[in-house]
């Protein structure tokens, strides 16, 4: 497995780089046509091996054989249940739900794309439909094809009311879907039983919501300690002349204080906080106010665009705190582009594995992703919609004739180790509680890189109630 982290720096020629050597195993249910599986490594068919010389991105000797196997592909963690192969259920006696036909299943995807920051969430769009392609490409649930419906919760609680009134009369299921303000639609999903497998539930409605789950689980007051202690043990005296500020929009408000709360009952002590107003530019006095306090520790919640505001402020006031601590929404190419030398040294904490790393179902993310928008590069919010996508389909496929909106909620509440195939921290996606694992990145020379060590550290889960 690879440590380094995603450097955006060439997104097309890391991916040519990371690619397996060879197509996967061609992998189906009872009733699939399969087609070679990028994220796999090696594999052998039947009692055929598929072999090539090169990458997986068209190399000249590249071998290729269609063949019929009874084997899916590794689906790794559904609840407690870590099995290495996804059970098929039988569909003897299928009965078609709403949004499914004899040979569809529609799914719904909302997002917010449009509102004050253009394409907020398009990249859990992209990965959601990134994942239909692939696993279209390989199997079906009880002979039915994914077929997704997109929507754009518009950045407004009503925009998302009004996406989730339009799934529950036309898709089986909400998947992939991540909003700011998705409390709109919270109260519309329950109602109408809609499974709702989200990114993860921005706002406490949403999380409230029975029928809703998110895969980056969360919940409200709940703060990894992993988090605070790794500041207290390697930046001591920084810990202790901290401050945080927030955009003040959202959620944002009820995380950071969660945040402060934590933080102070593991050792942290807070100097200065405060709260941005979303139309305010100027964070200059923000910054005049951080020195005056002599704070060593700044953490900013909010946007990567106004992460870069802060960080730009900062550098041109002259003042450079040992520790510049943002969410992991800056974890995306153009943060460290629009950034440059102001934002170089900033520190997040990630809860998934670096974005370049390794692994067969990151690998997989990747190339789908770049398959279906080239030049696009994956993100965090990319990497939760296809974990979302892929424990849809795990279950739905082991569910089998018995798959209606009520037996899949009543599945993902069983659901507490999900880790989606390896590419994140497990997850208590049933329960709804926050992991206690997280794994730090820094910005050096422009490329995020681990910091801290290569694993995750897991040290509980504190509450701010």
């Amino acid at each position: 497995m690879s440590e380094r982290a995603w450097g955006f720096k060439s997104p097309l020629a890391h991916v040519i780089r990371q690619a397996p050597v060879a197509p996967g195993p061609l992998s189906f249910s009872a009733c699939v046509v399969g087609t070679a599986d990028p994220g796999r490594r090696y594999g052998v068919v039947v009692k055929m091996h598929v072999r090539a010389a090169g990458t997986a991105l068209g190399v000249l000797g590249l071998v290729m054989a269609l063949a019929v196997s009874a084997a899916l592909t590794p689906a790794a963690g559904a609840g407690s249940r870590q099995t290495a192969k996804a059970a098929v259920g039988s569909c003897s006696g299928f009965r078609n739900r709403v949004g499914m036909t004899n040979k569809v299943i529609r799914i719904g995807n909302s997002v917010d794309i449009t509102g004050p920051v253009p394409g907020l969430y398009t990249s859990a769009e992209q990965a959601t439909r990134a994942y239909v392609a692939f696993f279209n490409s390989m199997h079906r649930i009880c002979g039915r094809r994914l077929v997704v419906d997109a929507h754009d919760s518009g950045t407004s609680a009503g925009a998302d009311r009004t996406a989730y009134v339009a799934m529950c009369g036309k898709d089986f299921a909400s998947v992939g879907s991540m909003a700011a303000f998705d409390n709109g639609g919270a109260s519309t999903a329950q109602a109408c039983r809609l499974p709702d497998l989200r990114v993860t539930s921005s706002t406490s409605a949403r999380n409230a919501c029975a029928s809703c789950f998110g895969v980056d689980a969360t919940r409200a007051g709940e703060v990894p300690n992993s988090q605070p202690d790794f500041f207290v043990r390697n930046f001591a005296t920084a810990s202790r002349h901290a401050a945080l500020l927030y955009l003040n929009a959202g959620s944002l408000p009820a995380s950071a204080s969660s945040d402060i709360k934590v933080d102070r009952a593991r050792g942290m002590t807070f100097v200065y906080t405060a709260g941005i107003g979303v139309a305010e530019f100027n964070y200059g006095p923000y910054v005049h106010a951080m020195k005056s306090a002599n704070v060593q520790w700044v953490e900013f919640v909010g946007p990567y665009q106004d992460s870069v505001r802060l960080a730009q402020a900062m550098q041109s006031a002259g003042f450079d705190p040992q520790v510049s601590l943002y969410t992991p929404a800056v974890y995306v190419p153009t943060f460290s582009s629009t950034g440059g030398s102001a934002v170089e040294g900033s520190i997040t904490a990630i809860n998934f594995l670096p974005l370049g790393t390794n692994v067969t179902e990151l690998n997989r993310y990747r190339w789908w992703l770049h398959k279906l928008y080239p030049g696009a590069v994956p993100t965090a919010e990319g990497l939760f919609a296809w974990s979302a996508a892929k424990l849809f389909t795990t279950e739905a496929l082991e569910l089998g004739s018995q798959l209606t909106r009520r037996t899949l909620i009543a599945r993902v509440r069983t659901v507490t180790r999900w880790t989606g195939g390896g590419m994140h921290a497990p997850m208590a996606v049933g329960t709804k509680h926050v992991s206690p694992c997280v794994r730090f990145l820094r910005l050096h020379n422009g490329v995020w890189a681990s910091f801290g060590g290569t694993s995750y550290q897991c040290a509980g889960v504190g509450t701010a109630h």
